[in-house]
């Protein structure tokens, strides 16, 4: 059995699966940037232990895997109505779409596609379930600063808006969302880049380093280091 998912108000939930580490941790930094929660797998028998667990909205299913392939998982989802389907494969002739549609995508995407196609693709999917895309407005607040989640925007105290790079946004974003915890470097990478990471504790320090100076303005201090356990976000924060 698979885990239900109800339309959702504030987020989505997406399950990228594919034997390649590497467009795994592509789509997951891109959509989780943009404010889905992303979960991955490297094969089927890692999506159904993901579906079991977690309300998904929509899967990003590669076609050609090892084991089971994804036409074949695809029309175990169609039959169990479960999420909608992208599937993705380098297979990308007219037979090709025909086939992946006739088991129940809602979508098929030839590769190589960007993950900017991919987002767009991802929306049109979560339009057709009626479920919501990334968070139109989903702002929060903690001393001065305001953050919105769904626009990928930080402003300062003074309403001046703060550019971010993926990465740090990735870690604020997880601080946000734990505030005033304790979280180890091995908890934020995983946190902000998934269980799947081959980053380094190090990525993590340079991140919270970089996000200190830009969460600097008044002398107050954001992000406490915590002496042989991590990282804590010190301010109280609240949905603006």
């Amino acid at each position: 059995m698979y885990a239900a998912s109800q339309p959702q108000t504030d987020s989505a939930t997406l399950l990228v699966v594919d034997d390649d580490r590497d467009i795994r941790h592509l789509l997951a930094n891109s959509l989780g940037a943009r404010g889905f929660k992303v979960e991955t797998a490297a094969d089927t028998r890692g999506m159904d232990e993901v579906l079991s667990r977690t309300a998904v909205d929509c899967v990003i299913l590669d076609v050609m895997m090892p084991g089971e392939d994804g036409l074949s998982a695809c029309r175990r989802l169609a039959r169990s109505d479960g999420p909608e389907v992208i599937l993705l494969s380098a297979l990308g002739e007219e037979q090709d779409r025909i086939l992946g549609l006739e088991v129940g995508a809602s979508h098929y995407l030839p590769k190589p596609c960007s993950p900017r196609e991919i987002l767009a693709t991802v929306r049109a999917a979560l339009r057709k379930r009626g479920s919501h895309v990334a968070p139109a407005s989903e702002v929060y607040a903690f001393d001065g600063w305001r953050i919105d989640l769904g626009s990928h925007e930080l402003f300062d105290p003074e309403g001046v808006l703060v550019g971010l790079t993926d990465g740090e946004f990735a870690v604020l974003r997880v601080f946000i969302e734990r505030p005033r915890r304790v979280l180890s470097r091995e908890a934020l990478l995983q946190a902000a880049r998934g269980p799947d990471s081959d980053a380094y504790d190090r990525a993590i320090d340079v991140q919270v380093s970089r996000l200190r100076r830009k969460l600097r303005a008044g002398g107050d201090e954001i992000i406490r280091t915590v002496r042989n356990e991590g990282y804590l976000f010190v301010p109280r924060v609240v949905r603006a």
